[in-house]
C-alpha cells in the first residue's frame, strides 16, 4: 500500500472515473474553526452545576439532543456530567454509555503513525504507491492533496453507507487518480486520505486496524470500552443515535478502508484516559508520540486555525488543541487548552453540534449556540439566484464558492462540502444542514460585491473575488 522512496506498485489500472458522492458529515463553514453562537458568558472553568444548565437547555429546551454526557480532567482530576438518555424510552446516560465518536478517530490514526515511526516500522516520509510523491505524513495533517471521499464510492445503504466498500476499490481508485494539486501544498480535508493511512498501518503489522489500535493505544491507556466492534456489554451500553429532528438513525459500520478516519466507539470514561495522556496531565506510554503529533504545523483553511498531526489547533487565546467527528447519529467533540492544563469530552446521540459546549469548557469567553429561529423559505427566479453566483473570501484561505442549478443555489467552503442555501428574502439565505446564514450585499450600481457568514453568533464578511 506504500513504499519507502520506492517499490514495485501493487495497484491496479482499471479503475473506473466517476462521481463524487456526499458521504461523511463534514464540517460545514467555519465549524472547523469553533465559531459560534452569542450567549452568557461564565468563568473559565465552569461549574457542574452550570454545565448541567447548559445540557438541560439543549436537550429539555432546544430539542437537540437525546442524550449528552461531558467530561473534565485537569490538575485537580476528573469529572463527569451527564444529561438525557440512551434513546426518547432509553436508560440515563453516563460515562460508560457508548457512543461513535467518527473523525475523532483520526487523532487515533495519527498517534499510531507516530508512535510507529518511533518504532521504526514506518517513516513520516514513506510514500504511497499511487498517485505519486504522497507521504504518510502528508495524509495525517490533511496536506495530501486526495480528495475527501473517493468518486468510486457509491453505498448501497445510505443509513450506513461506508459498510460495503473496500480496500481494493480504494486501490484501484488511487491508481488511476491525477490529484488537482501536489502533495503538501494545501490543506484539504480527506476522509480518504486518513482512511488510507489506517489501512497502511494496520497493513504495515499484518493486523487488522482495531487489533493495532489495541496493542498501540487502547491497551496501553487502559482503554477497555473503546472498539470498533462492540462486545454485548457495549451494546447493552450503546445509546442509540439520532438525526437533527431526533428521529433515530442507523449506526455506521466502517470496514478497513474507513475505519481509520472514523470508525471508532467510545465512552466519556475511556476518552477522558485518552484527553489526559494527551494533554500531559497523566503520564503514559505515548507521552512522546503525542508530543511528535504538534510538531509541525500548517494553515488550516479558516481563520486562526492550524492542522498538525491528527490534530487541529485554534489559535486563539487560550491555543486549543482539538478534532471533532460525526456520524449518521452522533456528534463529538475533543480537545484540550495547554495554558490552563484542562482537556475536555462531549458525546452526543444527535447529529446537532456540541463544538460549542467543548469550547465553552475550555474558553469561559466563547458564546453558546442559540436555539434555532424558524425561517421561511421564499421562492427567486434563475435571474434574481444567478445574481449571486461567484467566489468570496473570507480569509486568504477561505472561499465561500456560490453556484447555480437550475433554482437552486449551492455554497461550498474551502476543502469543505457543497450544501443548498435557501432563500427567505431577496438577499438572505439560510442552510438547513447547520445555523447558518449568508446575506449578500451590493455596490452603488446595484451589483453583489459581498456577502455575510452569519454563523455561531458572529458576522464575517466576505468580498467578492470575480
Amino acid at each position: 500500500m506504500y513504499h519507502r522512496r520506492r517499490a514495485p506498485n501493487i495497484f491496479s489500472n482499471d479503475s473506473p472515473r466517476t462521481l463524487v458522492l456526499n458521504t461523511m458529515r463534514f464540517p460545514l463553514l467555519l465549524a472547523l474553526s469553533l465559531v459560534f453562537a452569542s450567549g452568557q458568558l461564565m468563568a473559565q472553568t465552569p461549574s457542574d452545576a452550570e454545565i448541567r444548565e447548559i445540557l438541560v437547555d439543549r436537550i429539555d429546551k432546544q430539542k437537540r439532543s437525546i442524550g449528552i454526557v461531558v467530561g473534565i480532567v485537569d490538575e485537580s482530576g476528573q469529572r463527569i456530567v451527564a444529561h438525557g438518555k440512551t434513546a426518547v424510552d432509553g436508560e440515563p446516560v453516563d460515562g460508560d454509555t457508548v457512543f461513535e465518536i467518527g473523525s475523532v478517530t483520526k487523532v487515533f490514526t495519527a498517534l499510531l503513525l507516530a508512535d510507529m515511526v518511533q518504532d521504526g516500522i514506518v517513516s513520516f516520509d514513506d510514500q504511497i504507491e499511487a498517485p505519486p510523491g504522497i507521504t504518510l505524513d502528508h495524509l495525517t495533517r490533511q496536506v495530501s492533496g486526495l480528495p475527501r471521499m473517493p468518486a468510486n464510492f457509491k453505498p448501497a445503504n445510505p443509513r450506513n453507507p461506508y459498510v460495503d466498500y473496500t480496500v481494493e476499490q480504494m486501490r484501484s481508485f488511487l491508481a488511476d487518480l491525477q490529484p488537482d494539486r501536489a502533495p503538501g501544498d494545501k490543506y484539504e480535508y480527506s476522509n480518504l486520505g486518513v482512511g488510507l493511512l489506517g489501512v497502511v498501518l494496520a497493513e504495515s503489522e499484518d493486523l487488522d486496524y482495531e487489533a493495532l489500535a489495541r496493542k498501540r493505544i487502547l491497551g496501553p491507556l487502559q482503554m477497555a470500552d473503546t472498539s470498533v466492534a462492540l462486545s454485548a456489554s457495549q451494546q447493552s451500553r450503546l445509546a442509540h443515535g439520532h438525526n437533527r429532528q431526533l428521529q433515530p438513525a442507523s449506526n455506521w459500520d466502517l470496514p478497513a478502508a474507513f475505519v481509520g478516519a472514523g470508525g471508532l466507539r467510545s465512552t466519556v470514561n475511556d476518552m477522558l484516559r485518552f484527553m489526559a495522556a494527551a494533554a500531559g496531565l497523566e503520564p503514559s506510554p505515548l507521552d512522546s508520540a503525542f508530543q511528535t503529533l504538534l510538531e509541525t504545523r500548517s494553515p488550516a483553511g479558516g481563520p486562526r486555525l492550524e492542522i498538525a498531526r491528527g490534530w487541529h489547533i485554534f489559535t486563539g487565546d487560550p491555543e486549543i488543541i482539538w478534532h471533532n467527528g460525526g456520524t449518521g447519529g452522533y456528534r463529538s467533540v475533543v480537545g484540550y487548552a495547554p495554558e490552563t492544563k484542562t482537556a475536555v469530552v462531549v458525546l452526543s446521540n444527535s447529529t446537532v453540534s456540541v463544538d460549542d459546549i467543548g469550547r465553552r469548557l475550555l474558553d469561559g469567553k466563547s458564546p453558546l449556540m442559540e436555539a434555532p429561529k424558524q425561517r421561511q423559505e421564499i421562492s427567486l427566479s434563475d435571474d434574481q439566484l444567478e445574481r449571486f453566483v461567484g467566489r468570496y473570501q473570507l480569509a486568504p484561505s477561505f472561499i465561500i464558492t456560490v453556484t447555480r442549478e437550475g433554482d437552486r443555489l449551492f455554497a461550498q467552503a474551502t476543502g469543505q462540502g457543497r450544501a443548498q442555501v435557501f432563500p427567505e428574502s431577496e438577499t438572505k439565505f439560510f442552510y438547513k444542514v447547520t445555523e447558518a446564514q449568508l446575506e449578500f450585499q451590493t455596490d452603488s450600481d446595484g451589483e453583489v460585491d459581498a456577502l455575510t457568514l452569519h454563523q455561531g453568533g458572529r458576522s464575517i464578511p466576505a468580498n467578492r473575488l470575480d
